[in-house]
């Protein structure tokens, strides 16, 4: 923001420029989607899958140790778009909120409840001087006893809602434009469609045909064990072979 157009309010994270705008917070809407990765998530019938680009900045980097996908209790999982130094930051905040609420309550944290947690936290962070917004976009997933398959966006800004879809990071509006033309007819994926979906929607978007080490899958499904868990190499290649030959 130049200083002539912005006037210096973009110096002060907690005052409005005269067209009510927070610049600070759209610098951090910014940060997300100049981290340069693409994220998807696809709620189906009986499960969640979300789908993002793994890039490995440098040759000497141990791949297995680069991701945007945590694990926060055993049946929430988070995809972290934006970052990387403040995504394990926000990932610490669920963590603990979440450990907190099982031993204060006796059982596990809905989906939900933790999604408004790091909403308010990222509120508050748009309140404070002393405070900058975090440059993430969290995109949480699981399986809710009473609700079934629960997917749950948050934004720097601090606001949250649920979704069937969505998208986060570069080029996002084109995934969402591409998931509006899947989700017309209001269709009931399985697992299987459900997975296929968002990585064709990260193919389509990007223009790329992904190998297995390029991209990362996280899932949670309904049933016995709706534990969240990352696809191995084998399982991935397993859904791009399946999508190619239906293409």
């Amino acid at each position: 923001m130049s200083r002539g157009s912005g006037g210096g309010y973009d110096r002060h994270i907690t005052i409005f420029s005269p067209e009510g705008r927070l610049y600070q917070v759209e610098y951090a809407f910014k940060a997300v989607k100049s981290a340069g990765t693409t994220s998807i998530a696809v709620k189906g019938k009986g499960s969640v899958c979300v789908v993002t680009q793994k890039k490995v900045p440098d040759k000497l980097i141990d791949p297995t140790s680069v991701s945007h996908l945590f694990k926060i209790t055993q049946g929430i999982g988070v995809l972290v778009t934006g970052t990387v130094a403040d995504s394990r930051s926000i990932v610490q905040k669920a963590r603990s909120e979440a450990a907190e609420f099982r031993f204060k309550y006796g059982y596990e944290m809905p989906v939900d409840y933790l999604a408004q947690v790091l909403a308010d936290q990222a509120q508050v962070y748009t309140q404070h001087a002393y405070m900058r917004p975090l440059g993430v976009v969290p995109i949480l997933i699981g399986i809710d006893e009473e609700r079934g398959p629960q997917l749950y966006k948050v934004d720097p800004a601090g606001y949250f809602v649920g979704y069937k879809a969505t998208s986060a990071g570069a080029k996002d509006q084109e995934a969402e434009n591409f998931l509006e033309k899947k989700f017309k007819g209001n269709p009931q994926l399985s697992y299987d469609e459900c997975i296929q979906t968002a990585i064709s929607a990260l193919q389509s978007v990007l223009s790329e045909d992904f190998k297995a080490h390029e991209i990362e899958v996280g899932v949670v499904r309904a049933g016995e064990d709706t534990s969240f868990r990352v696809l191995s190499n084998a399982e991935v290649e397993e859904q791009l072979t399946a999508i190619s030959e239906r293409d």
